[in-house]
């Protein structure tokens, strides 16, 4: 009985380490995704740094990715960047790939 606990304790934990990884993933592009939206708008250092901030804040507004890629399209429609919504998910594609890149490089 105690080794069925013990595996059940550890893919308990697996399971955490991986939903934890998976937030940090989301945040981490998001963050990218927000810098390559201000690069696109032309905003300052600061500027960049908040609207980063703002889109992982929008990550949060509901489930899925929705809520991030309509902050995205209306911001950048907004700033008179002709964009649209596949762009928009392409370069989120990409940044998810580099943001994994980063945090495995952290490891």
């Amino acid at each position: 009985m105690t080794d069925f606990k013990d595996r059940e304790r550890a893919e308990e934990a697996n399971f955490a380490r991986q939903e934890e990884m998976l937030f940090r993933v989301h945040a981490r592009r998001n963050r990218l995704l927000g810098a390559w939206a201000a690069e696109r708008m032309n905003l300052d250092a600061a500027e960049t740094e908040a609207y980063a901030r703002s889109v992982v804040q929008a990550e949060f507004e509901e489930a899925g990715d929705e809520d991030v890629i309509r902050k995205l399209l209306g911001d950048l429609v907004s700033a008179g960047v002709e964009t649209d919504e596949a762009e928009i998910r392409a370069a989120m594609e990409a940044k998810a790939v580099e943001a994994r890149r980063q945090l495995m490089g952290e490891a």
